[in-house]
């Protein structure tokens, strides 16, 4: 294992592991090396942010004109970073938006198809669980079905046009209020 001149670590994915201490070490590196925004031969990371065309290459016109107001709507009530990364074996490409460690939601992009996850932790839980009568039964049947992890709950929609977008908006408040006017 080593760091190449770009920061990410290059060979991780063949590295045998030996002891804890050096496997913990060894996570936060290829963790460090995943989500910094300088690309490598051997990390899993996209190359380059893709353009307009490609994306919408990719998931198609109308699913591009969805993506491009999510992301809007996003950006003018949130001030945070924006990180692209591959989008592991599921997705092509992840789009994250992040600010001070934390982690807001995610859009990811694949051939014909978009997801936006949240991830609700156990509080937020309960102030969604507590206000089921304020989103609709789209919503609330895939936050229904998705599954619950040590972490928190894993909420992916997969949107086809912008009629959720309201109930998405509830939930991002959840998480952070809106940092912008």
């Amino acid at each position: 294992m080593f760091i190449d001149a770009s920061g990410c670590i290059a060979g991780y994915q063949t590295m045998h592991i030996v002891s804890s201490k050096r496997h913990n070490v060894m996570q936060q590196s290829v963790y460090r090396a995943r989500y910094n925004r300088l690309s490598c031969v051997n990390c899993a990371m996209p190359t380059d942010v893709p353009d307009a065309e490609e994306l919408s290459a990719l998931v198609g016109e109308q699913l591009y004109s969805v993506w491009t107001d999510l992301r809007t709507m996003i950006e003018d009530n949130y001030d945070m970073e924006c990180i692209w990364n591959s989008g592991g074996k599921m997705w092509k490409y992840e789009c994250k938006y992040r600010r001070g460690g934390k982690t807001l939601c995610a859009l990811y992009a694949r051939d014909g198809c978009i997801g936006f996850m949240i991830i609700f932790g156990k509080s937020e839980r309960d102030i969604v669980d507590n206000n089921r009568h304020n989103y609709s039964d789209e919503v609330l049947k895939v936050y229904d079905a998705s599954k619950t992890y040590h972490d928190g709950k894993w909420v992916m929609f997969m949107p086809d046009d912008t009629s959720m977008f309201d109930d998405f908006m509830k939930m991002l408040r959840i998480k952070r209020n809106p940092n912008k006017k």
